[in-house]
């Protein structure tokens, strides 16, 4: 029995999109680093090592395909990276997830945002694209506008910010010119399946938001609109024919957290009123919380819930899935429903705290119960 396919994503038996990197492409971005090979060098580890994984993919069944996040140090900020008025540095602090620190680098801008030149992701995008075949279509993963602008409107970023952008509807603007920039490059080369990754809304729904972002009850709200508002604006503009989903996370390196909180705070805003196809929904503990503020969720719209762990090796109980897909279902129907693991296996080159067996059962557990659930 197979998963029936679509060119169309979400599928009932669906992944986030990044894979834990070989150990021979960790050491081909370390010599890089360290000068010890070449570009050209790194860039052919890369082209083996995806085309390997996508091989993978399709032995697992899967109907969509990606590169695994393999060309990237972190699942969003190379994106950031790759546009003029984006700087970064080795990071002096880190952002502190649950038990351990994430030393990813300082991000911000040095001036204003502009897109010069073809964006390094469309390249990456058409490399897997052609390795396509009639069972199978490629996605491409990017950070969402709003986990963009949220990146610039940290304290920690405000003076560079408000140095280019002395406003945040300026700021808003320049973000959503940018990436509708970067989608009719992306668009242009054959992309009908683009995947926003969402960690603002994560961080949103955490008791510590206001800290976090230095705002009070009134700057809660504004913040959110602000972010729906930054989202819808480009999802508005795109193509027609493009398909974008989001997926909504609270953190995920090495197989630790950074935010907790269920959905109830902005589902007036994310669930009822982003204007995305679909969305992936972390649920795979209790920090999410309920289900209950999915029935804001409009006719129409699919709903993969992320019910499969990737931070863990132990795998879920099949018949406890899918009494959480059905309880699920009294709030967005059956046949709007679909099933991931809750976010990637490798958000960052580190990875989760398991083998590559492991990440594979995971996978092989989602088409199980998927199968079950759905035929």
């Amino acid at each position: 029995m197979s998963i029936p396919y679509d060119r169309k994503t979400p599928h009932r038996f669906d992944v986030v999109g990044s894979f834990l990197r070989p150990e021979r492409l960790k050491r081909a971005r370390e010599d890089w680093k360290a000068g010890r090979i070449s570009r050209d060098e790194l860039t052919e580890v890369e082209d083996e090592c995806i085309r390997d994984l996508v091989e993978k993919e399709k032995a697992a069944g899967l109907g969509v395909i990606t590169d695994g996040e393999f060309r990237r140090e972190t699942w969003h900020l190379d994106f950031m990276w790759a546009f003029e008025g984006v700087g970064h540095e080795s990071a002096a602090f880190g952002i502190p997830f649950h038990d351990e620190v994430a030393k990813i680098d300082d991000t911000y801008l040095t001036g204003p945002l502009s897109l010069k030149g073809e964006h390094p992701f469309v390249s990456h995008f058409r490399f897997v694209q052609a390795l396509e075949d009639e069972r199978c279509v490629a996605k491409l993963t990017i950070p969402a506008p709003a986990q963009f602008l949220e990146q610039m409107i940290f304290p920690a970023n405000q003076e560079s910010t408000r140095a280019v952008y002395p406003t945040d509807e300026e700021l808003s603007a320049a973000v959503a010119s940018v990436y509708g920039d970067f989608i009719a490059q992306v668009y242009d080369a054959g992309c009908r399946n683009l995947q926003f990754d969402d960690c603002s809304w994560g961080v949103l729904v955490d008791p510590h938001a206001k800290d976090v972002l230095g705002v009070d009850d009134e700057g809660l709200e504004r913040v959110k609109g602000q972010l729906l508002a930054v989202n819808n604006a480009v999802l508005d503009a795109r193509p027609a024919d493009l398909t974008i989903n989001t997926h909504v996370c609270r953190g995920n390196f090495h197989s630790t957290w950074a935010c907790e909180g269920g959905y109830d705070g902005v589902a007036d805003t994310l669930l009822a009123n982003e204007h995305v196809d679909a969305f992936f929904l972390e649920y795979d503990d209790k920090r999410s919380g309920s289900f209950e503020p999915l029935a804001k969720v409009p006719e129409g719209k699919k709903v993969v819930l992320g019910l499969i762990t990737s931070k863990s090796p132990r795998l879920e109980e099949p018949d406890a899935v899918i009494a959480r897909i059905n309880e699920a279902a009294r709030y967005v129907p059956l046949d709007r429903l679909c099933l991931s693991p809750q976010c990637g296996f490798a958000s960052c080159e580190c990875g989760n705290k398991l083998t590559e067996d492991e990440q594979w059962a995971k996978v092989a557990l989602v088409r199980k119960v998927a199968e079950q659930v759905w035929g």
